[in-house]
């Protein structure tokens, strides 16, 4: 059958994505049964935590979700006998849940947790309190019998400032704690502490953008650095708190991928050493590959579905846990034994149809600063084909961060406008994780500028190889990819139609709202105010709406604390102001990002007529 590009009818309905587009968050080895974290969007959003017994081990209405440094991680946890920690996401205080008992509070009242960590039958988080100035964070170990819910002296604190900490790593003799450290003035991923202490002395490793420190016996420390420019492991060797000789490289692969990415959230976990020494890692160029380091250095890569933002959640015995995203299936947990090559899918992971979904190609074009990397999907549908000669409409996506990346995974969210005609093309623009260090600051003073002039590279590069129509070309992004979408449609000539959601329109009132953890990235990627002002009011989309002639869609939630309601209602009324075609909806409930299937249906819906209208096609559905 023919039919024009956008007028495809499709199975993948607004309410089907929604249904099939849970976030798995974490996985463990409890017993025999195997428990991972999931959100349920009919729920809001809520997290839970389930396990292949069928059972639903954290009970509506509670809902396992961290604010430590506004992004979260490791909001919960469990130990072999059952006991599930986690943090309360309405109060942030961490609970325990024995078998058969009701959730108890461990910690008091007031601030925030995540990163949760059992380690030897020790429950270590990372604390935020935002109570007084300046704002203190630290590291603590909280007692289990619920001694400190009401006295937070009982709480031991490892370490406490005004400084940010991930990963608390517990030595095998139970004496000496690592963690990562770094300050307010940099990112993590720009330069982070590797820190060691027995309690009365702590010793600072010399690393540039340490991650994830693991102990490698009671002497030896393993972890991710980029000295090199892309994260990989070292082994670091100690006596007691002195470092002995320089740190060695871990396995032999090279420099063409990373351990390891931007420390946005405190679950993520690129590695794990097995009991008997060797180590599951993943690598990162682009898309991910899994590996197991072996004992004279040499890496196996596992034949897995996960390829994208893999997260090595656990292990037992030769048997790790592996969740994330990937190219041939949906998101999932996997367990994968290391020696038979067995791969077990825990939950999601179902296999997708190549027949509506074909795998993305990689893409590499030129660039006014160097090669961009982006991901194309196709328009694809097994039944129909447009007439000959049509070139298909295209969404450009510009993912957020900017200190992010795409992988080219399998997704209803994509399928839903490929499988309707709508071609898709994801960039990971200059600035992006994922291809090393230097391409990452790319970025540095240029936000606005490179990422704007990569993902019109890529557009343009996808029309002039003939694979899209260049009048019928939009771009989509969210929080700094909104960003990104309004200074293009500033810039002009390239898109016929822009998407925002909760998009970052003015750099002063981003910076005057800005929480803690990210108040020295504008600096990074702009300059310091108050020297930079007039490049903060040159970069910005609000300052040149006026530019705008395009349609625009903007959408935004209510309760968003990192980019809240008025930057997209600033823009909202420049537009309205010169009569420019636009719509925008504010979704109550909702923070920084859409969790919500009420929220994820509509948003569909209204992007798929928005289009429709723009490039002149009716939807099937």
């Amino acid at each position: 059958m023919s039919s024009p590009f956008g007028t495809w009818p499709s199975p993948f309905s607004p309410s089907a994505v929604a249904a099939s587009s849970p976030r798995f968050d974490g996985a463990v080895f409890v017993g025999d049964e195997i428990w991972w974290g999931e959100s349920v969007p009919a729920q809001g959003g809520r997290r839970t935590v389930r396990s292949t017994t069928g059972a639903e081990i954290l009970p509506a209405p509670w809902s396992a979700r961290s604010r430590v440094h506004e992004y979260g991680g490791g909001a919960w946890t469990a130990d072999s006998s059952g006991t599930l920690y986690f943090v309360d996401a309405d109060t942030q205080r961490v609970h325990r849940m024995s078998p058969g008992d009701a959730p108890a509070p461990l910690t008091p009242q007031g601030p925030a947790h995540g990163g949760l960590r059992v380690q030897q039958g020790r429950l270590f988080a990372v604390r935020e309190d935002l109570s007084s100035e300046p704002h203190r964070r630290a590291i603590i170990e909280i007692p289990t019998d619920g001694s400190a819910a009401e006295d937070a002296s009982r709480l031991s604190i490892i370490t406490e400032g005004p400084s940010f900490h991930a990963h608390p790593a517990l030595s095998p003799d139970g004496t000496r704690l690592a963690w990562v450290e770094w300050s307010g003035q940099r990112m993590p991923w720009q330069q982070a502490s590797l820190v060691v202490s027995d309690g009365t002395r702590r010793t600072t490793l010399p690393t540039l953008a340490a991650l994830q420190p693991e102990w490698g016996g009671d002497d030896a420390l393993v972890y991710a650095d980029d000295p090199s420019g892309r994260w990989a492991l070292h082994r670091q060797r100690l006596h007691h708190l002195d470092p002995e000789g320089a740190p060695v490289p871990v396995g032999d692969a090279g420099d063409d991928a990373d351990t390891g990415y931007g420390l946005w959230v405190l679950g993520n976990r690129w590695y794990q050493p097995l009991d008997d020494g060797r180590i599951v890692l993943v690598r990162t160029d682009g898309r991910d590959e899994v590996v197991v380091v072996e004992h004279d250095g040499r890496m196996r890569r596992l034949d897995i579905p996960a390829d994208g933002h893999v997260s090595v959640d656990d292990v037992s015995g030769s048997r790790v846990l592996l969740t994330g995203d990937s190219s041939r299936a949906a998101s999932g947990v996997w367990c994968v034994d290391v020696d038979s090559g067995v791969v077990t899918t825990v939950a999601g992971g179902l296999p997708v149809d190549r027949a509506w979904m074909p795998p993305a190609s990689q893409i590499v074009v030129d660039g006014a600063h160097g090669a961009v990397h982006a991901f194309a999907y196709p328009p694809s549908h097994p039944d129909v084909s447009a007439p000959e000669g049509e070139l298909p409409p295209y969404l450009v996506l510009v993912h957020g961060g900017p200190t992010a990346h795409v992988t080219g995974a399998a997704s209803s969210a994509i399928a839903f406008y490929t499988s309707r005609g709508i071609g898709v093309l994801d960039v990971n623009y200059g600035g992006s994780s994922g291809y090393g260090r230097a391409y990452r600051e790319r970025l540095d003073g240029g936000w606005g500028v490179v990422d704007v002039d990569d993902v019109i590279a890529a557009a343009r590069g996808l029309a002039d190889a003939g694979l899209a129509d260049p009048a019928r070309i939009a771009i989509r992004g969210s929080s700094a990819g909104g960003w990104t979408v309004l200074s293009a449609l500033v810039r002009g000539g390239t898109f016929a139609a822009g998407i925002s959601r909760y998009g970052v329109t003015d750099l002063r009132m981003l910076s005057a709202h800005s929480h803690d953890f990210e108040a020295p990235y504008i600096e990074g990627l702009v300059g310091p105010l108050p020297e930079a002002e007039d490049l903060y009011i040159e970069r910005s989309p609000l300052t040149h709406a006026d530019r705008i002639d395009v349609p625009v869609l903007l959408m935004q939630g209510a309760d968003d604390r990192v980019v809240p309601p008025a930057q997209s209602e600033a823009i909202r009324d420049a537009l309205a102001e010169r009569g420019v075609d636009h719509e925008y909806v504010l979704y109550p409930g909702e923070g920084h990002g859409f969790r919500s299937s009420e929220t994820i249906v509509d948003a569909l819906e209204r992007e798929l007529r928005f289009l429709g209208r723009v490039f002149g096609f009716s939807a099937a559905d």
